[in-house]
């Protein structure tokens, strides 16, 4: 709209907003309006439409002035959008007593095949059921486990890992995200 279009005391209403008002002030490409509130706003005029004398329609119906506005603006996306709720965490204890029953009788190499043997699958069962994050507690120890499946993770690129909440696991657990693919 071009700067005759608008003139003070026009009733213009925001495009992608529900705030309207009356033109107090017309500028080379800006227009001040005071809301019903009593605010001043200053936008360009591309963002603001006359509610008054514009259309030969009957602008007395909100759907139809709605409609209208929405046609003019899609949705955007971004952070102005109500974030999803987040699926909880799936937790995975990779301690190995929570896996074997015996020991005893198993060479430390035999234990952490086990560990990253049982993390592999609940990777692929996370993957096929869709599962967003896991939590795989791995304890602290010597720091192998937990080296092992930082190389298992990297085989995946739909993954994407980092240290797990420390008031929750303290520095013994690894998140990881997977996205979709």
């Amino acid at each position: 709209m071009s700067r005759k279009s608008f003139q003070i005391g026009d009733k213009v209403e925001l495009l992608d907003d529900n705030v309207a008002g009356v033109v107090i002030k017309v500028e080379k490409e800006e227009v001040t309006f005071e809301t019903s509130d009593g605010f001043e706003m200053k936008v360009p005029y591309s963002l603001i439409v006359k509610t008054e004398g514009q259309l030969d329609i009957d602008l007395q119906d909100d759907n139809l002035l709605q409609k209208l506005k929405s046609d003019l603006n899609p949705k955007r996306k971004g952070p102005s959008q109500k974030p999803k709720r987040q699926q909880p965490a799936m937790e995975v204890d990779l301690h190995i007593h929570n896996l074997i029953d015996k020991t005893s009788q198993l060479s430390n190499f035999e234990m952490l095949n086990i560990q990253l043997e049982h993390s592999r699958k609940k990777i692929e069962f996370a993957i096929e059921k869709r599962i967003k994050r896991i939590v795989f507690i791995h304890g602290v120890g010597q720091g192998v486990l937990k080296a092992e499946l930082h190389t298992l993770f990297r085989r995946y690129d739909q993954i994407e890992f980092y240290d797990a909440d420390y008031q929750k696991y303290g520095l013994g657990a690894t998140e990881i995200y997977i996205y979709d693919q």
